[in-house]
């Protein structure tokens, strides 16, 4: 293709001869027709090469790895690729609805933001049963909850072009890749938004990397997460995390009132969602009492974050 796409598509892929044909066809059965999808096979040892290689369409733009080089480089490799004013995520064992490009690319185009994902269902491959998540859609609302989790679903993700090629994944921060990013992008100042509609079915399943890395992701996630904070101007000590009543009280609200300063328009339940990573759960008869604590502490900075100072 002579003419640059308006999205391009990008699905790193490795032993997915399950799932990835259903990804690849939902992608071509896209509302919109001006993408590329590009796929880079990172050394699969099963038969992802050969289902990759039954699709002909010529907006499909294959690389075949002679050997494993990471989720990291593979996704930086596809930025590199990439030709369209749009880049657009998708795993190679989720499937996504046929107008996701086209809803996220006429939000974009509204300049409403400058990277959105939106809402999903998951599918848990083991029982069949499907769930739609629950998301925050506003930028205030995604950049306070980047202290705590990552609000953006990663294979749900576009944005426009320029921003992946000034953000990379960072090598080291495997199975946290995408969480690091998105905390440079919003300290950088770039509007993040959720859309409402459903965009994408997102797999659970055995042989998923975020579980099977789940206690190594778990480590980078925290050191990523005081790294944000301390971007943000606030104390990595006052990071939300389980504590003791007592300690809680001093710290838990502090880093609400502060966070609030810093990002205005955090709505009550951002804000309640928040302390809640301060507290234990499995109260028993405490629990009205943490509860109460938590309505009290966010009653009061919601509040704080509505006037500016």
């Amino acid at each position: 293709m002579s003419q640059a796409p308006l999205v391009s598509v990008l699905m790193p892929a490795y032993n997915s001869e399950k799932y990835i044909a259903e990804a690849i066809q939902s992608i071509l059965n896209q509302t919109v027709r001006n993408f590329e999808l590009c796929i880079i096979n990172d050394g699969s040892t099963d038969g992802t090469a050969a289902v990759i290689d039954q699709f002909n369409d010529p907006r499909i733009i294959k690389v075949h790895q002679p050997k494993n080089l990471g989720l990291v480089a593979t996704r930086n490799a596809l930025i590199e690729l990439a030709r369209g004013k749009y880049i657009a995520y998708l795993d190679n064992d989720d499937i996504a609805f046929p107008d996701r490009l086209e809803k996220q690319i006429a939000f974009l185009e509204s300049g409403k933001a400058d990277l959105c994902s939106g809402a999903y269902q998951t599918l848990n491959e083991e029982t069949g049963k499907r769930r739609n998540s629950k998301e925050r859609y506003t930028d205030a609302d995604i950049k306070a909850l980047i202290s705590v989790y990552c609000p953006l679903c990663n294979p749900a993700v576009m944005g426009r072009a320029e921003i992946f090629k000034q953000f990379r994944y960072r090598p080291g921060n495997d199975h946290a890749e995408d969480y690091s990013m998105w905390q440079e992008i919003a300290l950088a100042g770039y509007r993040l938004a959720n859309l409402k509609d459903k965009l994408i079915t997102y797999r659970i399943h055995p042989k998923q990397i975020s579980r099977v890395a789940n206690a190594s992701a778990a480590m980078i996630f925290d050191r990523c997460r005081e790294d944000y904070i301390r971007g943000l101007g606030i104390d990595p000590d006052l990071c939300p995390r389980k504590m003791p009543f007592l300690q809680r009280i001093l710290k838990a609200p502090k880093f609400l009132f502060q966070i609030n300063r810093r990002i205005r328009g955090i709505s009550f339940s951002a804000n309640y969602q928040i302390y809640s990573r301060f507290q234990f759960r499995g109260n028993g008869v405490w629990t009205p009492f943490t509860r109460f604590e938590r309505l009290m502490a966010c009653v009061l900075s919601t509040a704080l974050g509505s006037f500016k100072v």
